[in-house]
């Protein structure tokens, strides 16, 4: 019987032009004190009346395509809220950066895994010659009923890298082949190992930290060395569950040792910090193009009301980024709405790309 592992890694993603760090534990509990939770839910927890916003964005998210996302949808929520009484709470830049993490960190859950296959690899890959379930096998070498990060997905990366270079020695003096995994396969083998009787029983939760330690770790344990930008090796991340990324990093480790890279040796919460900073290096992100942004500016009719001169409402200054951009239509988009119908303007609606361009030409307006 498959099941799905729930596990919800709670990122912390900054948001460079604002200095936000964005927390996606706070934009939990934001999600169910602003009353999002009444109407929406995230993976099938909360409710039905509105779309699931776990699942409405696929693993290409960006902050820009969520606020096209939410600015289209805005007319009918408010409907929705007014009809059942729900009073909106404030909703800042940084609370909407919480928010905006909190719906990313839902697509780092991980694919459905089957234990059966999962006892199977863990035996054809040679993980149970060394590693007991409940006692120990080998000197030195803890069952898995006493493995820490069983449970947690950033230890268990920042385990199996430490551990690498003494599988690698290991199999190498009993001319063995490395035993390299697919990230299916690791998913099948926690799903095993999880379900045992010494497992947590419920469902772990995770936050992951960013911030200047992940920059620090990131040249500290020499990943420079080998990577010529954190960009670089922020865009292998991109899309990619936790499984995934300890999977790559875990094979990954015949290949340093090729290339005559000394083993390193993560420190405890190392690798939270290292993953955290990674991914923050993309999260506020969008590649907008200012010339389309200034085009879809006009043709939305953002120019009738916002252009110098108007005197409608007020000039877009500032800095913007798909958080800013849903922080303003939560707090304005009603009185916005509203003038709207009374000059006969229809509602403007947004692709991902649009939003993205036009938070380029806002950006650019200022400089």
């Amino acid at each position: 019987m498959k099941r799905q592992i729930t596990i919800l890694v709670l990122t912390a993603m900054a948001g460079r032009a604002q200095g936000f760090i964005a927390d996606s534990a706070r934009g939990r509990q934001l999600f169910e004190t602003l009353s999002c939770v009444q109407c929406h839910s995230v993976n099938g927890k909360g409710g039905s009346i509105g779309p699931d916003l776990g699942r409405i964005v696929d693993r290409g998210f960006t902050p820009a395509s969520l606020a096209a996302t939410m600015w289209n949808h805005a007319p009918a929520m408010w409907t929705a809220m007014r009809e059942k009484g729900i009073r909106a709470g404030d909703l800042n830049g940084q609370a909407a950066a919480d928010l905006f993490a909190y719906f990313y960190s839902a697509h780092f859950f991980e694919e459905p895994g089957d234990a059966g296959r999962g006892k199977r690899a863990f035996t054809a890959r040679g993980c149970s010659n060394c590693h007991g379930l409940k006692e120990g096998l080998v000197p030195r070498v803890r069952p898995v009923s006493q493995w820490e990060s069983l449970a947690d997905s950033v230890a268990l990366t920042e385990a199996m890298w430490n551990h690498a270079p003494l599988m690698l020695a290991e199999t190498q003096l009993k001319h063995q082949a490395w035993p390299a995994l697919s990230a299916q396969e690791l998913t099948d083998i926690l799903v095993y190992l999880r379900n045992q009787p010494f497992s947590p029983a419920k469902a772990p939760v995770f936050q992951i930290g960013a911030g200047t330690q992940g920059q620090a770790v990131f040249r500290a344990r020499g990943c420079a060395g080998c990577h010529p930008s954190v960009a670089e090796l922020s865009g292998r991340t991109r899309g990619k569950t936790l499984t995934q990324v300890a999977a790559a990093m875990w094979n990954h480790e015949p290949i340093m040792s090729k290339a005559g890279a000394t083993p390193v040796k993560f420190a405890p919460g190392e690798m939270k910090d290292l993953l955290g900073y990674l991914w923050s290096e993309q999260f506020f992100e969008d590649a907008g193009a200012a010339a389309a942004g200034r085009r879809v500016f006009v043709s939305k009719k953002c120019a009738s009301c916002h252009d110098e001169g108007s005197g409608k409402a007020p000039k877009l200054a500032g800095t913007f980024n798909g958080a800013t951009i849903v922080s303003a239509l939560w707090r304005h988009g009603p009185s916005m709405l509203s003038e709207m119908k009374k000059e006969g303007v229809q509602w403007p609606r947004f692709e991902g790309s649009q939003m993205a361009d036009l938070l380029a030409y806002l950006n650019a307006k200022k400089q």
